[in-house]
């Protein structure tokens, strides 16, 4: 089913939640706005939504180095208290996070954290490669926006396919930890070692 954006802003707007858990809630629920709302509720997002904006003083650092030796991760995961980060369910996020990082090399945590020049030098190219195949010059900026979703999902770790399961983002399954350990929880930073790089 074809969900209207301006459906799925709607739903954001009511929601604090993200564009992809909107729409999917939308998709879910066959475009029925009340629905999608429950529907967010059964799932726990909405309660971790909610808790997003609450400060992360607490956490662990995480490390990982690939059996091979020669790539190497530290992570550093918050959340609100000492009491959740001794868990074991955090535990295991920070392991799968690390070895994510491994496996995908993300180059930053967050859409926000790529320097501006990058994203300007990125957005350029797209528009170049659209103008030059031919496409209407009212597309271009649609076109261009596109390619940007898709570079995001490569180079930032909240937006990459988790590859334990492909269906969610990194971003997902930390909302879905939220939801089920009551407390916020970010990803303060990240360093990936791969020997010979630079």
């Amino acid at each position: 089913m074809e969900v209207k954006a301006a459906v799925v802003k709607e739903l954001r707007e009511k929601t604090g939640l993200g564009m992809m858990d909107c729409k999917k809630a939308l998709v879910e629920t066959n475009g029925d706005l009340d629905k999608a709302v429950e529907y967010l509720r059964k799932k726990g997002a909405l309660k971790a939504a909610r808790r997003e904006g609450r400060t992360t003083s607490e956490g662990r650092i995480g490390s990982y180095v690939h059996m091979t030796g020669k790539i190497g991760v530290l992570l550093e995961l918050k959340c609100e208290s000492d009491f959740v980060a001794k868990t074991e369910q955090f535990g295991e996020l920070v392991k799968d996070i690390c070895m994510h990082i491994a496996a995908s090399a993300p180059g930053w945590v967050s859409v926000e954290d790529i320097p501006e020049e990058i994203l300007a030098k990125e957005k350029e190219i797209y528009m170049s490669q659209a103008k030059d195949s031919g496409k209407p010059e009212k597309i271009l900026e649609k076109i261009a926006e596109g390619k940007m979703k898709k570079f995001y999902s490569e180079v930032c770790l909240l937006e990459q396919p988790f590859v334990k399961d492909t269906d969610i983002t990194v971003s997902q399954l930390i909302k879905d930890k939220i939801a089920q350990l009551g407390e916020n929880i970010t990803v303060g930073r990240f360093v990936r070692l791969q020997l010979g790089e630079s």
